[in-house]
């Protein structure tokens, strides 16, 4: 099928123009349908695209000089949404110029600027910044909200329960992917209100007669067991998701420092390495987070992904195939026909908006 153009915030991340233009560049080789709208420097992204001739001929250039800055607060950015590139490529979507949006720049600023020109879709309170991590199957596991809302009630809850499923189906092909929400224990007690009220709701909703939901809810998991891949989506607030995200990608730098001083010790680690390395070099390509580069905000009238701001051109390549994928598979019709599924009746009377008081979670 040919798929709508991508466009492309050239001026964002760590390394800006470069860095973007050559990992649409590498898209563009694994995928010869792929096409591009390149926001930014005019001048700057024709002297990178000198380089990549096969990209020239499937980009077209829309100028704009103007950059979100990395530590600039969402509120001000908001207000040159029409004049940054990052505005304007979000903007491309909102016009039907392009499909989706990738972006390595400010996440706060590209959450405030999506949510606001492309509005959340109908049945969805909050959007919610979704990504992909390894675990131990073959199977990746999707975790969302990472942090585009640092409080979620029950309603939430269940909202992003429905939007991972739906995204779960189409990067991981499972007719019904298990979920289950992020907690300090397994047990029915454990945890705040909005946690049990959610479940209670999700529960309800998956075992209705006529086969409810396309999942399946399977209660609670600890963060200690994101990674072991019996979990297909695991649902949590932004707050939380987002220190777990962390804590896992820190412990993934920590073992891979820790290997790399272990075999640089002594003379006999250094040969250990030479013998084991076909074993870390696996373990290597599965703690890189550029292979698992590219986190959707889900709950949106069009598709937007954030690429890691550091991501390097294979990176960019990645959250440019997520976007493609994802116009592929029709993510917005999956979730809206989810969310109808659902019905507003299934969210209960504790469905409340806001957030509860009760913060206490039972230990």
């Amino acid at each position: 099928m040919s798929l709508p153009r991508i466009a492309v915030d050239a001026m964002g991340g760590d390394e800006g123009v470069r860095v973007m233009v050559e990992g649409a560049a590498l898209a563009r080789r694994r995928h010869a349908d792929f096409k591009f709208l390149l926001v930014g420097d005019a001048p700057r992204i024709e002297a990178a695209l000198e380089n990549h001739p096969n990209l020239r001929a499937a980009s077209e250039i829309l100028h704009c000089d103007d950059v979100v800055g990395g530590d600039e607060l969402p509120s001000r950015a908001m207000r040159r949404a029409k004049t940054t590139s990052m505005g304007l490529a979000v903007n491309a979507v909102k016009t039907g110029a392009a499909g989706a949006a990738v972006s390595a720049g400010n996440t706060g600023a590209l959450m405030a600027m999506s949510k606001i020109a492309l509005r959340t879709m109908p049945g969805i309170d909050r959007p919610a910044l979704a990504a992909i991590m390894p675990t131990l199957q073959a199977h990746d596991v999707v975790m969302l909200d990472l942090g585009a809302n640092t409080e979620a009630d029950a309603r939430n809850l269940v909202q992003y329960a429905v939007m991972g499923a739906a995204y779960s189906r189409i990067v991981n092909g499972f007719d019904k992917p298990v979920v289950r929400l992020l907690n300090i224990g397994t047990e029915e007690i454990k945890g705040t209100e909005e946690l049990r009220d959610a479940a209670a709701m999700l529960t309800a909703a998956a075992a209705r007669a006529d086969g409810g939901l396309a999942l399946v809810f399977d209660g609670f998991v600890e963060s200690d067991k994101i990674n072991r891949g019996e979990t297909h989506v695991v649902v949590t607030d932004g707050f939380s998701g987002n220190i777990a995200l962390k804590a896992i990608e820190g412990s993934a730098r920590f073992v891979t420092d820790l290997l790399k001083q272990a075999f640089t010790s002594s003379l006999r680690s250094k040969i250990g390495f030479l013998v084991s390395r076909p074993a870390t070099e696996l373990l290597r390509h599965q703690l890189d987070p550029n292979n698992h580069n590219g986190a959707v905000f889900l709950g949106l009238n069009g598709v937007v992904v954030k690429s890691h701001g550091s991501a390097n051109a294979k990176g960019v390549a990645n959250a440019v195939a997520v976007a493609a994928r994802l116009l592929e598979n029709k993510l917005t019709e999956r979730i809206a026909h989810d969310l109808s599924q659902l019905g507003e009746g299934a969210l209960g009377q504790n469905g409340r908006s806001g957030t509860s008081k009760d913060k206490e979670a039972k230990a």
